[in-house]
């Protein structure tokens, strides 16, 4: 680079709101790519039902929570712009103009490509209009039977005003003509959907001509409308449901009891903020008017849907369906060669370090460890945090079991993990029950680093078995996520990982740590020293290169030290599966960084950093992703990976996804993505496929 041209990169302004992307637009944009894998006819086809299900899913909880914030700020007039310098109110506008017609487009999808794609399977979701004269029959048994006595419909007048309906929930607005038998003449009522029912009903076999046959309840109360209002006639039934404000809110400074506090508030989440009305597309104009007058919300915070207002609730449908050739093969996950064949996993761990790649291998090692852990008459202690685990949890069956055998079990529960706030309670005071010590963490910051902690008595002295993760100990999301299994018996990571536990558990000054990095204490700024280090060496004329695998990129100090590396010459290659806030591709910026998103069978989840570091390379997994509260409002831990062993493993394993050509889409500097595509006579490259020959079994 000439002098002018360093002149030049030295001008530009790296704070300039130009060269960001806006998070919530960047979220909506990932959901907008897994909504694409729902066309892709490489998936089977159940399995691309499911992608849509999920784009549902994923879209509540984007209104639940970061639509709900940003509304929340203008209401208390907290207008927060972050780097891309986009004011609350331009980011709401931008984002209904984004999702709606992208909702829009999910309905023709459905409507237009899957279910007639499921119907030449012999997968039929049947119309009132479809039904034979033996169907009537049946669904007017089961509505009389399993629907009647559950409705409460509600005719609205000063006496019964407009009912405070529950998040998300299935309800109908009926238009009336006539008096009812008090000479009450309204003409509208409200019909809420019984909770406790499935949305979705399987027609008997033997009424059918073969196959898979389902009508959905809302189906049968709409055909049976009239009847819950004798005397008065039905002028038009239309399905609604309105999505609230699901964030708790905890004053955690003045809160003495976490768990009370949470036990309280989640009495009130189904019935937070409006945010969202969704209506069938065939309701009158006044209608909806009168739905948006009552839930206190604009034409904007509308959506018109051509189907089922709720597309999330036809996951129930795929469990019901066995039709494997319209699925992913199963697999068996694999196993390491020292941990297959040992008698004891401590044996296998004092062998050699041990990586699990889940789901491509399998996450029972882990389980069995602990399992082992609780029987051992050797093993003292055990330290665990908890995130998201499950109600069902085999981890947590086996705490409690070393509890009740003796062992001095202390466990780290976050109770404010999102969405899974009432299970963590009930496994908190399950394990309490138990004998274990149950701590809910710092306040302030939620505890989000996973950690396995098992102290053993061997010969004369203590030895520290250490398990150290990238996502949660759900067995579940274990056959789900991509994630790392680190498990080790280093002294200086089973000292540090002690260190960690302490911090959290009791109070003090933070402690200084040798191995691991540790948010929020060191792990942002360890990040930023790599990325500079590589830097520098690019500036002497080394080569340089930073791959760096996440969910999220949004921290502008880490975005700036990015930009700065890439400016002095340094090759970067980012995998950021959702919400990335840097721009990749502005020349005298970011023209050597490249932001790729794979969207595959597995949801992506590991995080990884790998720097080239002049030929001393060096690698890092662990919970955080590159985001401002995981590196600096949250517990959460870095470990290194150092035996060349492994570390050349997660290289090509990393190489893959960035050869990927089928499941990649590559990030533009105008924050739009385009989907890589195998050139004719390439060939195709899938990284979960690599990985799925490589590391795991085929069922058979």
């Amino acid at each position: 680079m000439t002098d002018e041209q360093q002149a030049d990169v030295n001008s530009i302004d790296l704070y300039n709101t130009d060269l960001y992307i806006n998070r919530e637009l960047s979220h909506v944009q990932f959901n907008i790519r897994v909504l694409e894998q729902a066309l892709d006819e490489r998936h089977p086809l159940l399995d691309r039902l499911f992608f849509l299900c999920i784009f549902s899913k994923n879209l509540d909880e984007f209104y639940e929570v970061r639509v709900a914030n940003l509304t929340q700020q203008l209401t208390f007039a907290r207008e927060q712009a972050g780097a891309d310098g986009m004011h609350p109110q331009q980011v709401l506008d931008a984002i209904h103009s984004l999702c709606s017609e992208t909702v829009e487009r999910q309905y023709r999808i459905l409507n237009e490509t899957l279910l007639p794609a499921l119907a030449q399977e012999n997968i039929h979701f049947l119309r009132r209009r479809d039904l034979t004269e033996d169907q009537r029959e049946w669904v007017r048994s089961y509505y009389e039977e399993s629907i009647l006595p559950l409705v409460s419909p509600i005719g609205l007048d000063p006496s019964h005003p407009f009912p405070r309906l529950v998040n998300k929930s299935l309800n109908f607005i009926v238009a009336l003509e006539g008096k009812d038998a008090f000479g009450r003449e309204t003409g509208l009522a409200i019909i809420p959907a019984p909770r406790s029912l499935p949305r979705i009903i399987r027609i008997p076999t033997e009424l059918t001509d073969g196959g898979d046959n389902f009508i959905f309840l809302s189906s049968m109360i709409h055909e049976y409308a009239d009847e819950l209002f004798p005397g008065m006639k039905v002028k038009g039934c239309y399905q609604f449901r309105v999505t609230r404000n699901a964030d708790l809110e905890i004053d955690e400074d003045t809160t003495r009891d976490l768990a009370s506090a949470l036990e309280d508030e989640l009495h009130s989440r189904n019935f937070g903020e409006e945010m969202r009305l969704e209506v069938a597309d065939n309701c009158p104009d006044e209608l909806v008017d009168f739905l948006l007058r009552q839930f206190n919300l604009k034409e904007t915070d509308l959506y018109k849907v051509n189907g089922p207002v709720n597309l999330a609730r036809l996951m129930e449908v795929i469990g019901q369906i066995s039709r494997p050739d319209l699925q992913y093969n199963r697999f068996t996950p694999g196993l390491p060669k020292n941990i297959k064949f040992k008698k004891s996993i401590f044996e296998s761990i004092r062998e050699k370090d041990t990586l699990l790649h889940h789901p491509f291998e399998s996450f029972t090692p882990v389980v069995d460890l602990l399992r082992e852990a609780a029987k051992d008459p050797a093993v003292k202690a055990i330290k665990q945090t908890l995130y998201r685990t499950g109600a069902k949890s085999e981890i947590v069956n086996a705490l409690v079991d070393a509890a009740r055998n003796g062992k001095e079990v202390t466990v780290v529960i976050e109770l404010r993990a999102r969405f899974d706030e009432e299970e963590n309670l009930y496994l908190a005071n399950r394990l309490q029950e138990a004998g274990a010590v149950v701590v809910y963490g710092v306040v302030g910051y939620k505890t989000h680093a996973k950690m396995m902690l098992i102290v053993r008595k061997e010969e004369s002295r203590f030895k520290r078995y250490v398990h150290l993760g990238t996502g949660n100990y759900h067995a579940g999301n274990a056959r789900a996520y991509t994630d790392y299994s680190f498990l080790t018996c280093n002294d200086v990571i089973g000292e540090d990982v002690h260190t960690v536990f302490q911090q959290l558990t009791g109070m003090g000054a933070a402690q200084k740590v040798r191995k691991l990095f540790h948010a929020p204490f060191t792990l942002h700024k360890n990040l930023i020293a790599m990325i500079d280090r590589e830097r520098a060496h690019a500036e002497a004329g080394l080569p340089a290169l930073i791959r760096m695998k996440a969910n999220g990129l949004t921290e502008p100090k880490l975005i700036r030290a990015l930009y700065r590396a890439s400016q002095s010459g340094v090759r970067i290659e980012l995998i950021i599966r959702g919400m990335c806030c840097l721009k990749p591709g502005i020349p005298g910026v970011s023209e050597n960084i490249q932001v790729r998103s794979i969207i595959g069978r597995f949801l992506e989840h590991t995080r990884v950093s790998y720097f080239l570091n002049n030929g001393k390379d060096e690698i890092y997994a662990g919970s955080a992703d590159l985001m401002e509260r995981n590196l600096l409002n949250r517990v959460e831990t870095a470990f290194p990976v150092e035996t060349n062993r492994l570390k050349e493993r997660m290289k090509k394993e990393m190489e893959a996804y960035m050869l990927d050509n089928c499941q990649a889409w590559i990030l533009q500097a105008d924050g739009s993505y385009v989907r890589c595509q195998p050139a004719e006579g390439e060939e195709e490259i899938k990284a979960q496929s690599i990985l799925l020959e490589t590391l795991a079994t085929p069922a058979s």
